[in-house]
């Protein structure tokens, strides 16, 4: 380890950061208001991105170096997932309550556990199936009363379709980060940031024959500024894995749901109910205990391969 992971309070400023910045892009999104099209919104927040990250990796050399990968195939398999997770969230987020959308999406590390058990063959312990599974039911309680039948409008009203697309979004989500686990082993983090900004952006770009609503001025701006921010946020995430480790600053990711109450009711009138506050209480529990249980269980590990490494 270098002396740049004895920081931490720098990684925990640098996620803290992020977060604010991808709080504020996901208002932005919301504000430029209904009617826009979701590949159109994934296009812009994918290809605007890309001006703060080149900026970056051009200022630190390493832009020429990024383009170099060994799995290509790996990428654009990434980017494809990713878009897709992007793109039904931000259908949930333009037709749900901001603090709902942020609280919903928070299923992704709950449900990349399930998939890393499943496909990577990873072991889960009770201790972590138990985690996930009261999880899951947060994430059932904030939903429920957005795809309960006995309301007007039922499962398909905008709204019980805006719940459902955040929580397949989570799914997706949860299946690209499988997939970038598996692009590490090969791959350096610029690469993965730069390629997945690229194929995201052409991926999007190939919606627009299906129909994209002209921009006014400001909706425009909003967007411009929406995938600019997300650029700087994935840097700033980036950065802070740099500083700490990641069990000291994923917890931090849960300030997201604070801000979201605060601007959802200031800008959007959006009065948080018991029901989204209990389940969302349960959900960030469950994604702590796991946060820290895999902190646990990474200190044994690497307490193993210390006892069996033969000492000269």
């Amino acid at each position: 380890m270098d002396s740049a992971e004895l920081q931490p309070m720098k990684g925990i400023l640098l996620k803290v950061c992020s977060v604010v910045i991808f709080v504020c892009m996901s208002t932005l999104i919301k504000a430029a208001g209904e009617g826009i099209a979701t590949g159109q919104i994934t296009f812009y927040r994918s290809a605007f991105a890309i001006v703060p990250i080149a900026v970056f990796l051009g200022a630190r050399g390493q832009l020429r170096a990024a383009f170099r990968t060994d799995d290509l195939a790996g990428h654009i398999k990434r980017g494809f997932v990713g878009i897709l997770a992007m793109s039904f969230g931000f259908y949930g987020l333009v037709h749900l309550p901001l603090p709902e959308a942020i609280a919903i999406g928070y299923a992704m590390p709950l449900i990349t556990v399930l998939i890393a058990a499943v496909f990577l063959k990873e072991t889960v312990g009770p201790y972590r199936w138990s985690a996930v599974l009261i999880g899951l039911t947060g994430v059932l309680i904030i939903t429920w009363p957005r795809l309960t039948l006995f309301e007007a409008g039922g499962v398909g009203s905008s709204e019980a379709m805006g719940a459902a697309s955040v929580l397949l979004s989570a799914t997706l989500g949860a299946i690209a980060m499988v997939l970038v686990r598996k692009l590490v082993q090969t791959e350096k983090t610029p690469t993965i940031v730069l390629y997945f900004s690229l194929s995201a952006s052409v991926f999007s770009l190939a919606t627009l024959p299906f129909g994209w609503p002209r921009l006014d001025a400001t909706a425009l701006t909003l967007l411009a500024l929406a995938g600019f921010c997300g650029g700087v946020a994935q840097i700033l995430l980036t950065e802070s894995y740099r500083y700490a480790d990641v069990s000291t600053i994923a917890p931090f990711e849960y300030t997201s749901i604070v801000l979201g109450i605060v601007i959802g009711y200031t800008l959007f009138d959006d009065v948080p109910t018991s029901t989204m506050l209990i389940g969302t209480a349960i959900v960030v529990s469950a994604g702590i205990f796991i946060i820290l249980r895999e902190h646990r269980l990474g200190i044994r590990r690497k307490a193993a391969r210390r006892h069996m490494t033969p000492q000269g």
